[in-house]
C-alpha cells in the first residue's frame, strides 16, 4: 500500500510540520506500507526521494518516476496549519477521491476557528474561557473589554495554531501592540479572560473503535504562558501524567471525550484545558498535533506504552474505512 506521509504548510508551523512528517515516516511499519515522503509547500508540491524532487500532479495527486505514474493508496496527512489543518487539503482529497487521515474538512474548518468550536461546544455545556470576537477594522474599547474580561486577558488570532500570534495583556498599554501582533496573523481575533489554574494537554483519538484519551499532560511553561518558545524551544516543564487529584483527572477525561465526540473528531487530537476550581476550562483543540520528538502527543503515547506504529496503523485503517462524504 502506497503511503503519502504529508507535511509542510502555508504557514510559520511548517518547520515544526516538517519534524511530524519525519516522525511518522520513522515509526510507520515499512513490511505492510510503502511510505512517500510528500511536501506541500507555498511554492510547490512534490515527493522526495533520495533527496530529488517528484512534482505533484495536482489532478489526482500523483506524481511521475522513471516514465511510471505512481500513485497513492492513503494520506497520513501532517500538515499544521493551513492548508492541511484548515480543510482546505481535506477538500481536495475528497474531490480525488483519496482516503485521508484526521477528521474531514468541515471539522476541520469548525475546530480550526476557534470562535466557530467555542459556539459549538457552548451548546454542550463545556465550561470555558469569557470571550469577545473582533474583526479588524473594528473600533476596539479597551476599557470596556477590561470591565468585561478583567485584567490579565488573552489576545489571539481566530485561527491560528502553535501559540502564533498569542499575548497575555496585564495592561491596556500592551493592547495595541498585541492586537498588531494577533491580526498580523488572522484579520479576526478573540480576547479571552484570564483563567488561573493548571494548564493541561489532552491527547484524545479514535483508537480501535473507542474514543480513548491517550494522556494528560500538566504545562508549567517558564514563560507567562504556553507561548511558540514553551512549546517548541524547550521553555516549559511537560509533566505526563498531569498532577492532578483522581476526581479531577476523571473529570478531565470525560470533558475531554465530551469535546471529542461532540465536535465529530476522528483520528490524533489534542486538547487545552486550563483547570482552574477543580474544573477544567476548554480552551482549544488541535486536530492535527505536533509530533516532533519534543511534541506532547508523542509523550502522551510512550507514556500509555503504545507503540507508536500501532497509533499510525490505526490512523490508516480510519481512514481506509471512511468513505468520501459526496459518496456517502
Amino acid at each position: 500500500m502506497n503511503v503519502a506521509v504529508v507535511m509542510g504548510g502555508y504557514s510559520d508551523e511548517s518547520v515544526i510540520s516538517l519534524r511530524s512528517g519525519q516522525l511518522i515516516l520513522n515509526h510507520i511499519n515499512k513490511n505492510k506500507y510503502k511510505p512517500f515522503e510528500v511536501h506541500i509547500l507555498i511554492n510547490e508540491w512534490y515527493c522526495l526521494i533520495e533527496g530529488e524532487k517528484y512534482s505533484i500532479d495536482k489532478a489526482d495527486f500523483s506524481f511521475t518516476n522513471n516514465n511510471e505514474k505512481v500513485h497513492f493508496d492513503v494520506i497520513v496527512n501532517t500538515i499544521h496549519g493551513t492548508p492541511g489543518e484548515d480543510g482546505h487539503m481535506q477538500s481536495y482529497w475528497e474531490l480525488v477521491d483519496l482516503p485521508y487521515s484526521g477528521c474531514n474538512f468541515y471539522q476541520s474548518a469548525l475546530t480550526f476557528n476557534k470562535r466557530d468550536t467555542l459556539s459549538v461546544l457552548s451548546k454542550f455545556n463545556i465550561p470555558k474561557a469569557n470571550s469577545i470576537y473582533l474583526r479588524k477594522g473594528d473600533v476596539i474599547d479597551g476599557d470596556k473589554i477590561a470591565a468585561e474580561l478583567g485584567l490579565p486577558f488573552f489576545v489571539k488570532p481566530n485561527q491560528s495554531g502553535s501559540s502564533l500570534g498569542v499575548s497575555r495583556v496585564n495592561s491596556l498599554v500592551d493592547l495595541p501592540k498585541a492586537l498588531d501582533f494577533a491580526f498580523a496573523e488572522d484579520n479576526d481575533i478573540l480576547i479571552e479572560s484570564f483563567l488561573n489554574g493548571t494548564e493541561i494537554s489532552v491527547g484524545v483519538l479514535n483508537y480501535k473503535g473507542k474514543t480513548t484519551v491517550l494522556g494528560i499532560t500538566e504545562i508549567v511553561p517558564e514563560n507567562e504562558f504556553f507561548d511558540y518558545e514553551a512549546k517548541y524551544l524547550g521553555k516549559s516543564s511537560e509533566i505526563t501524567p498531569a498532577r492532578l487529584s483522581k476526581e479531577v483527572e476523571e473529570k478531565v477525561i470525560e470533558t475531554a471525550k465530551k469535546v471529542y465526540e461532540s465536535l465529530g473528531m476522528i483520528g490524533f487530537s489534542r486538547a487545552d484545558f486550563i483547570v482552574m476550581n477543580d474544573v477544567p476550562h476548554f480552551i482549544e483543540i488541535n486536530t492535527n498535533p505536533g509530533l516532533s520528538p519534543q511534541s506532547i502527543f508523542p509523550q502522551q503515547a510512550a507514556h500509555a506504552k503504545i507503540d507508536f506504529s500501532d497509533l499510525i496503523d490505526n490512523e490508516i485503517e480510519l481512514a481506509m474505512k471512511r468513505k468520501p462524504i459526496w459518496k456517502k
